[in-house]
């Protein structure tokens, strides 16, 4: 089914939105919404979809960073381990990510995300 161009907008900004509310709430995760809605509203292709909501995620990061400093304190002491290890394999994935099919990527996702939804049940 092909979608108008301002079906195709509006699919894009509610899966912003949602994609902004999810890393507001949970520190992270709106890459997962972001994925589906970039293939489908911006005809993304596939082997650009991680690196294109990455790109997208990290302003957002960035202003929900900003917003919760403005409200408390942060612990930069107590993250500053996650800082590095996230930066160098941030770094990994952006030198070799290309060489990872785009399936297996899909299917990593998936199970990260199973785990992660079967952890917080219990």
């Amino acid at each position: 089914m092909e979608l108008s161009k301002n079906q195709q907008h509006i699919g894009a900004a509610c899966s912003g939105m949602a994609a902004g509310l999810l890393n507001g709430l949970f520190g992270g995760g709106g890459g997962m919404v972001l994925i589906p809605g970039l293939k489908q509203f911006a005809q993304v292709p596939e082997e650009s979809l991680f690196p294109t909501s990455v790109s997208v995620m990290l302003p957002v990061s960035v202003l929900s960073l900003a917003i919760s400093a403005y409200t408390a304190p942060l612990p930069w002491g107590n993250t500053l381990p996650w800082l590095i290890g996230s930066a160098l394999g941030g770094i990994a994935v952006g030198i070799w990510g290309k060489r990872i099919p785009v399936l297996w990527l899909h299917r990593f996702l998936g199970a990260m995300l199973l785990w992660g939804g079967i952890r917080y049940l219990w």
